[in-house]
């Protein structure tokens, strides 16, 4: 249970998954004001920047949960005394939701959007972010893992898969490769 439980963490690290609520905090705080939203949306649609708690896998239009966690964050603030990082957010998210960019890329506030907001309300600093994300998975988790356990017939949990990639590659020895663009560079120096 215990190289379970870690390696379900572990694949919660980056800020795509498990530190998507960290890394729109941050963007909010960076955002500064709503007078710099405008500036945010150009980088973004430029592709200089990433509008983080927007878009997912599944949810192609507004994630339900985002709308849920929106009305709960008054009354969180009503409790705990208002996050202003929620006025750029509602802001962002008006200006997002009326441009035909994030429109056509489906790019709508997800649950990461309004999560960290409420969390940073209630106290949790940033780095406990992905602790209250893996929390309530642990139970999931340990439950697949007790299942796999208990199959007397399976000796080894290998996933189904058909790989759709490349059927060959070929190695270009490294000067003779093209030269990265800058957001490339950017890219790789982030991983």
């Amino acid at each position: 249970p215990y190289a379970c439980a870690a390696a379900a963490v572990a694949a919660l690290y980056g800020p795509l998954h498990g530190g998507a609520n960290e890394a729109a905090i941050r963007m909010l705080m960076e955002i500064g004001s709503v007078s710099n939203i405008p500036a945010m949306i150009r980088k973004v649609k430029e592709g200089e920047r990433r509008l983080m708690g927007f878009g997912h896998r599944v949810y192609k239009n507004y994630d339900p949960r985002a709308k849920i966690l929106k009305e709960m964050a008054a009354k969180v603030f009503e409790v705990t005394g208002r996050n202003p990082l929620i006025d750029i957010a509602i802001e962002l998210e008006r200006i997002a939701l009326q441009d035909d960019y994030f429109i056509s890329h489906k790019l709508y506030p997800n649950v990461d959007f309004y999560s960290g907001i409420i969390y940073q309300a209630m106290g949790f600093p940033m780095t406990m972010f992905p602790v209250l994300f893996a929390i309530p998975r642990t139970s999931g988790w340990m439950a697949q893992w007790a299942e796999m356990v208990r199959d007397s017939e399976q000796k080894i949990a290998r996933p189904r898969q058909i790989y759709v990639g490349e059927p060959i590659r070929h190695y270009s020895e490294l000067g003779s490769r093209p030269k990265p663009t800058q957001r490339e560079d950017a890219v790789s120096e982030a991983i």
